[in-house]
């Protein structure tokens, strides 16, 4: 304590201010340290802080906006019902909370998770965030890292987990009914999540598009829910590349998924694979399907690569519900890679469990997916 107290430098003073503002000390005997210095150096600036965090309770978007708005402000606002909001508190509250000490009260669970949401369905730098809420930068951030770790963590056993062979065959049921594509249990694809150059990566995250980014895959059902999500991989590799070092594709080639057995199309006819299906960037295998190539194509190939198109949109569709809902894909991902990952991977939970504990999700969205969907045509009564 001797040698902070013999070190009076206004640099310093203001760095300890600025971990004390930004929670960034978290033992209570830090804090007693940073008191003692600051008693010594600063006597007539004790206990300072920001003026927009030191009236955090007055003015913050938390215990004004927040706490008064309406059910469909709210829910504008945040992406979720306050009803959907309160559960999904009740699910990450003990990952997320943190003590009060002696010297400063700790910023509550539930608005941490006002935080993490806002951001997730507006893409606001975190700057403005802190404005909006009179909490620190570095606050900011460390929040919406952790709370979106923890929506992953709880929500993806949840809403998320490997399929049995049950719900497998669920899924082909779904795609036969919807789709007209037989033994279909998931579509495939990759999406190009935009960020900011990170620093010394050279270009390991530049994309065909030439531009910057990190990949989502998604495997989707149907009905729009998300199977499977494998995200992080650089934007220069190949959507095959991807998928070949996916635990997926791994998983998919050692035979690890609990796939049903194969069952013929009709009564009396061969027995065929369920199959997964995507476009013509995925290797051919046994239990996945791509289309045809283009060149020299007879009638029955063109009506097979028809309905395989139909039904791989369906995860085109997913990734749209996804950017539609959650505007922080809106733009270029200026934070550190680590959290990009965690915030795609919350918004990929909590797209599947808002499908299941709000039926309007889909549905405020889906006369335009379903334009998009069918766009090909009135084919979809027709009869092959």
């Amino acid at each position: 304590m001797s040698v902070i107290a013999d070190m009076p430098s206004k640099k310093l003073i203001h760095y300890y201010l600025t971990l004390l503002e930004e929670e960034e000390l978290e033992s209570e005997e830090a804090e007693i340290l940073t008191i003692y210095h600051l008693n010594n150096s600063m006597r007539k600036h004790r206990f300072w802080l920001r003026n927009h965090i030191k009236h955090r309770s007055e003015h913050s978007e938390y215990f004004t906006f927040f706490q008064t708005a309406d059910e469909e402000t709210f829910e504008n606002s945040y992406r979720v019902s306050r009803c959907t909001f309160y559960e999904l508190h009740s699910l990450i509250e003990p990952y997320i909370r943190k003590q009060d000490t002696n010297y400063r009260n700790s910023i509550s669970s539930r608005e941490r998770l006002a935080v993490c949401l806002k951001y997730l369905a507006t893409g606001q730098s975190f700057t403005t965030m802190g404005e909006n809420f009179r909490i620190g930068l570095k606050s900011v951030s460390r929040i919406v890292e952790e709370v979106c770790d923890a929506l992953w963590n709880i929500l993806q056993p949840l809403v998320m987990s490997q399929p049995t062979e049950n719900d497998w065959k669920e899924i082909a049921k779904d795609f036969d009914e919807l789709w007209q594509f037989k033994n279909c249990i998931g579509a495939l694809d990759g999406k190009h999540v935009y960020i900011k150059a990170p620093s010394k990566t050279g270009s390991s995250f530049f994309n065909y598009k030439k531009r910057f980014s990190v990949v989502l895959m998604c495997l989707a059902d149907a009905k729009r829910k998300i199977i499977m999500a494998d995200v992080g991989s650089m934007g220069r590799f190949s959507d095959a590349g991807i998928f070949d070092n996916s635990i997926f594709g791994k998983s998919l080639k050692e035979k690890r998924l609990n796939l049903p057995q194969p069952v013929p199309f009709y009564q009396g006819g061969a027995k065929m694979p369920f199959v997964f299906i995507g476009d013509e960037a995925f290797p051919l295998m046994e239990n996945f399907m791509r289309p045809y190539p283009r060149d020299g194509l007879n009638a029955e190939k063109k009506i097979f690569n028809y309905r395989l198109s139909r039904a791989r949109r369906i995860v085109e569709a997913t990734f749209g519900v996804l950017t539609r809902k959650w505007y922080v894909y809106h733009k270029d991902f200026e934070c550190k890679i680590e959290t990009v990952d965690k915030v795609i991977k919350a918004t990929c939970v909590l797209h599947n469990y808002l499908i299941q504990r709000q039926p309007n999700y889909i549905n405020n969205i889906e006369n335009n997916m379903e334009q998009s969907l069918l766009s090909v045509g009135d084919i979809i009564e027709t009869t092959f």
